[in-house]
């Protein structure tokens, strides 16, 4: 821990532990050391040293420190002589005195730029810039410039352009949060990290003055400043302030660059910014430069409220979707996790499992949800390079933080390792070359979807549609659910009569058993399947378990890697009614022997493999509904089937050329339901 005089007040709280004594007896402090007096703290400072303090009052809460009065111990001569006070693009940052009041010193208007400042700034642009130069603007002030710790750039506390500064700009778009100042800033090469626990999140840290002492430390938000510390002082948590303020590090920790460092400084834009943060995905090394190559800056084609036919519409979202998908995958790829503990365990179903935690879930950098299929592999010396595939079983919970990841294969296993583990997330194509084909299938079949829904997808006028003819239920409500209101048997009656139709509403006014009512009459009244699908799986189950209960037969298509999921609809799902199927009794033979076994010879995985497509096909076209998310009716199993009506639950959260997947099925009514907020 170290601490720092009162006139080099810049030094405070930089790091772990650093502390300010204003007492005119005694020291800067984190322990009982004393150096000799009026030392500068980098000549003499080590761990566990401190320096007296010069005369002061003490101060006993943040309001009192008056940061634009202070100065850095040992450099008034310098300051003093050098009359412009300039660190400007020359980098001499020690100069200066480190309050609020430096931006501005010794220089006058900098607006009002001579031929000296002119040939200053031609200078500057020729020279090139050294290794710590801000990356956006090329400012190089020592005092004024950190570095990000996980890509090792540099960047600056100027805003610019932008409405914060360039290394908050770059952490919150990088997801970065941990960095360093430069070694010949006013607080040296300086990680800030909280005293009590370590944490070097700069978006959590700040500083806290104690209660009985005249000390000011850093610490994170949570836990640490949200309740007394055990560790040597006990802090004052009414007067935490936040090391980050209004998107820009405070002044005392790194500097403002001067208006005439920002002048002679690259103009970068927002624009600019957005597109090299993109560059540095891909390049580490991409420059400014760059971005004038040709085609880096170009712009996909907006999205339109009209489209001319379906070909245009497919120009303008097929690349939109490609965009995504590099997107989505180079995200993936970059959430890869090393030096995991892990810890092994046998399922019910014979099949290990893989208990560990993942530090970047716990802090919320990635998402993760039961079915998501991880890649753990082991790079140790206590075993051979392996690695498996499975899917995620448990997520954390209030009983536990670890994830149990249940592997597809158990055998080569390396049980007997507990670390030198590391997770990468899988990145599955599937979702994104299913909006392709059903955008390109909607351009291409003419009988996809009816006339009418075909012109309103493009934007069209299309004519009013007629009310359809057909004998309303004497009881609108369905067997086995409540009891519909008024509103809902509007709604119901409404929806059965148009060819497509909408349902919102806000949460708790009961959507949810309205489309299942909907579902129930459509299958009664016209000939045909029913099609019910959701963005989310959780959606789909719910209104899977809803229809059910109306006596519908009722089959919910899941993804071959949630197959393994419990879930409340389980028993509806199509692998376990073909499991339970008595109608091929070979089959159920293979199954008991594959289950027996772990595995089939290659001739009875051929007919294993047959005789389930057969009852697949039996058990979905005997279906009266079938539920799947909107990917999932991408499934090839539903290829050849056709439907008279589709309905999209929550609506309003689907990805539009992923809910054009919906309507390939010869599709002649729809609904869509979608949800509110609280609030509308």
């Amino acid at each position: 821990m170290q601490s720092y005089p009162h006139d080099d007040f810049g030094h405070l709280e930089g790091a772990s532990g650093y502390s300010v004594d204003f007492d005119d007896a005694s020291s800067l402090h984190s322990s009982v050391l004393d150096p000799p007096p009026h030392s500068h703290p980098r000549d003499t400072l080590e761990d566990g040293q401190a320096i007296p303090a010069d005369d002061a009052e003490a101060i006993q809460c943040i309001g009192d420190l008056n940061f634009d009065d202070l100065s850095i111990s040992g450099l008034d001569a310098a300051t003093a002589d050098d009359g412009d006070g300039d660190a400007g693009a020359g980098g001499h940052g020690h100069g200066h005195a480190l309050g609020h009041g430096d931006a501005h010193h010794g220089n006058g208007n900098v607006a009002n730029l001579y031929e000296d400042d002119f040939e200053g700034m031609l200078d500057d642009l020729n020279r090139e810039l050294p290794p710590h130069a801000c990356s956006y603007c090329g400012i190089h002030n020592p005092a004024c410039v950190v570095k990000c710790l996980v890509c090792n750039k540099w960047f600056c506390n100027s805003r610019g352009s932008t409405s914060g500064s360039h290394i908050v700009n770059h952490l919150v778009r990088a997801k970065h949060k941990e960095v360093t100042l430069h070694s010949e800033s006013p607080l040296g090469e300086t990680t800030p990290e909280c005293y009590s626990c370590g944490a070097k999140n700069v978006f959590i840290l700040g500083f806290i003055p104690a209660k009985s002492d005249t000390v000011v430390v850093l610490l994170c938000r949570q836990p640490c400043a949200a309740m007394q510390s055990s560790k040597d002082i006990v802090w004052d948590t009414t007067q935490w302030s936040p090391l980050i303020e209004d998107r820009s590090f405070l002044s005392w920790l790194v500097k403002v660059p001067s208006e005439q460092e920002q002048l002679r400084a690259r103009q970068i834009t927002f624009h600019q910014i957005n597109k090299l943060e993109e560059l540095w995905r891909d390049n580490a090394n991409a420059t400014l430069e760059d971005l004038e190559k040709p085609g880096v800056d170009d712009e996909p084609q907006p999205i339109l409220l009209r489209y001319e036919d379906a070909y245009q519409y497919q120009n303008i979202f097929g690349p939109l979707v490609k965009i995504e998908a590099d997107y989505d995958k180079r995200v993936k790829e970059s959430q890869t996790q090393d030096s995991l503990v892990v810890r092994w365990d046998m399922g019910l179903n014979q099949k290990r499992i893989a208990w560990f935690n993942l530090p970047k879930l716990e802090s919320g950098e990635v998402r993760l949800a039961v079915g998501d299929e991880l890649r753990l592999r082991y790079h140790g010396e206590l075993h051979k390079s392996w690695e498996g595939v499975g899917h995620v079983v448990k997520i954390p919970n209030n009983v536990s933080d670890e994830i149990a990841l249940e592997l597809r294969r158990t055998d080569g296993v390396p049980i007997d390792c507990t670390h030198n583990f590391s997770a990468d997330f899988v990145w599955k194509s599937t979702s994104f070359d299913r909006m392709q084909l059903a955008m390109k299938t909607f351009a291409v079949d003419e009988q996809s979807v009816s006339g009418y829904i075909y012109h309103k997808l493009m934007g069209h006028d299309a004519d009013p549609p007629q009310v359809l003819r057909a004998q309303m239920p004497k009881r609108v409500s369905a067997p086995n659910l409540p009891d519909l209101n008024h509103s809902q048997i509007y709604a119901v009656k409404s929806v059965l009569q148009k060819p497509l139709s909408l349902i919102q509403g806000p949460p708790g006014t009961g959507k949810t058993v309205t489309s299942a009512s909907i579902v129930y009459h459509l299958s009664k009244m016209n000939p045909g399947q029913v099609l019910v699908s959701a963005p989310s799986n959780v959606a789909v189950d719910q209104l899977t378990e809803k229809i059910h209960q109306t006596g519908l037969k009722v089959v919910r298509v899941t993804a071959k890697s949630r197959e393994a999921l419990e879930s409340s609809v389980s028993f509806l799902t199509l692998h376990a009614q073909v499991a339970n199927s008595d109608t091929h009794p070979e089959l159920q033979k293979l199954i008991q022997l594959k289950h027996d076994q772990g595995e089939l010879s290659s001739s009875d995985e051929r007919k294993f493999k047959a005789l389930t497509r057969a009852v697949e096909k039996e058990i979905l076209s005997n279906a009266d509904v079938i539920c799947a998310t909107c990917v999932g009716c991408g499934d090839p199993r539903l290829k050849n089937l056709k439907f008279r009506t589709v309905l999209i639950d929550e609506a309003t959260q689907a990805v539009r050329s992923l809910s054009l997947a919906l309507f390939l099925y010869n599709i002649a009514d729809a609904l869509l339901s979608c949800r509110l907020s609280p609030s509308a």
